[in-house]
């Protein structure tokens, strides 16, 4: 969407705060033995506890709250009864709406001590989105995002994912632009626009460039590698871009 009056900022950083400190709340209780259906359940207490909706569950209807995904799943992981152990890198996506406005946000941490490398992929993630964020200017090439994505990825030794992209969000959970790619695609080259909210999600893996599905139709995995993401809403604005799921 294109964010223009104040209720659309509004709406977008409330149901934002939302489902960053339902986010929040699960990194902090991902303790070694609890089950990603045991996290699940506190989204869904969160979710009704602030008038807001899981976007999975009601748009698509994902056997979900939330997204958990654990060590070679990526993506789109279905809470269950898998425990977490120490050391497991884990991904939780949270996406809701409220008074008809939506925003996704996500993110991989490694539970406890872990692997340097599963510590080092959660740190250049977050180092692609502040290059990629930079690039997030009205009139600037939407490639942009994606070629600081890869270049950072690239310079720390490690690749992205390619078949996993961003999107635009606000009236609902995925519309217009259907990609924010992680790496320097311009065959949909466009020029972002003032007030544009995407949802901007890198994707950096130790090896592997692309995901496959699994057997439960909504799990995306790697078979060799290690995949870490962080994803935030986000208002590109003359002025800078306004994060509003931090």
């Amino acid at each position: 969407m294109i964010a223009k009056t104040e209720e659309d900022f509004n709406g977008l950083k409330e149901i934002g705060k939302i489902v960053a400190s339902i986010r929040d709340e699960m990194v902090q209780r991902t303790v070694p033995g609890i089950t990603t259906k045991e996290l699940d359940d506190i989204a869904e207490e969160l979710f009704k506890k602030e008038g807001a909706v899981s976007a999975p569950k009601s748009e698509y209807d994902f056997p979900g709250y939330t997204c958990i995904s654990v060590n070679e799943e990526v993506a789109h992981g279905i809470p269950g009864d898998r425990v977490i152990r120490e050391g497991d890198i884990v991904n939780i996506d949270v996406s809701g709406s409220k008074n008809g406005y939506f925003a996704d946000t996500g993110i991989s941490f490694v539970v406890g001590e872990g692997d340097e490398m599963l510590t080092k992929i959660c740190d250049v993630a977050k180092k692609a989105f502040e290059a990629g964020l930079k690039k997030a200017k009205p009139g600037s090439k939407k490639s942009g995002i994606g070629k600081a994505v890869f270049l950072t990825a690239k310079q720390n030794d490690l690749t992205v994912i390619k078949n996993l992209t961003g999107h635009g969000v606000g009236r609902a959970i995925h519309e217009a632009p259907d990609h924010i790619y992680n790496y320097n695609d311009t065959t949909d080259d466009e020029l972002l626009k003032e007030g544009m909210v995407i949802a901007f999600e890198p994707f950096i893996s130790t090896l592997e460039e692309e995901v496959f599905q699994k057997d439960d139709d909504w799990t995306f995995a790697t078979k060799n590698s290690y995949v870490a993401q962080i994803e935030h809403t986000i208002i590109l604005t003359k002025n800078g871009p306004i994060i509003v799921t931090l």
